[in-house]
């Protein structure tokens, strides 16, 4: 994953730059999760309605190659009305494609409409009560926007080690060996922080759903 990430920091920097003022405007509403466990008690419902994105992802898979390459995404943005530029398009095709095959695999699926969900929080898309046409789904992607909200107390958009150990530890369950286990799950360029996108990847493994799932 590392490697991936690496090669799509470049040609995505002024995409990942938007990610950052997105995710900074939400952190300034604040977050109703107050907890660890809250979002843990959550695993359950964001596992279900995460495998419902399953069948909107083959929809779009339409040559049935188990990845949606860079034609079915932008036929998929347009029947799903998400109104973004053909550069866009490619920007954030590239932040999800981690091992650059020119494909997006049901993993990178789900991050890749979170982002979009973010992204779209701007605009007119906030006088709507469905931003992508998808409201259950939406309000599973508000829970993870949430939850890094949470994670991220100082709100500067990224979440460090000791914001990690400090949410981990107040839960009185769990030591610091948990949360920096955890957190070298999330922060795999090994850059010390974790930004939303890394997130969203180590948050769909957490609850389960894996790129080689079969349903």
């Amino acid at each position: 994953m590392g490697d991936g990430s690496a090669k799509a920091s470049v040609p995505t920097a002024k995409l990942e730059a938007r990610i950052l003022e997105a995710v900074l405007q939400r952190e300034s509403k604040g977050t109703s999760i107050k907890s660890i466990n809250m979002i843990i008690l959550k695993f359950p419902k964001i596992d279900e309605s995460l495998r419902k994105c399953k069948a909107i992802f083959e929809q779009f898979d339409e040559d049935k190659s188990g990845a949606i390459d860079l034609k079915e995404l932008k036929d998929c943005f347009e029947k799903l009305q998400v109104m973004f530029t053909n550069e866009e398009i490619n920007e954030i095709f590239k932040a999800c494609d981690l091992n650059d095959d020119m494909g997006i695999s049901f993993n990178e699926f789900i991050v890749l409409l979170c982002l979009v969900y973010l992204l779209k929080n701007d605009h007119a898309a906030t006088q709507s009560k469905s931003r992508m046409g998808i409201p259950d789904l939406e309000l599973t992607f508000e829970t993870l926007v949430e939850s890094f909200v949470f994670l991220d107390s100082n709100k500067d958009g990224h979440v460090s080690k000791n914001e990690m150990i400090r949410a981990i530890e107040e839960t009185k369950q769990s030591d610091g060996r948990i949360a920096m286990k955890r957190f070298e799950e999330m922060d795999w360029d090994k850059n010390g922080m974790v930004n939303f996108k890394e997130f969203l990847f180590a948050f769909t493994r957490w609850v389960g759903i894996e790129d080689d799932e079969e349903d």
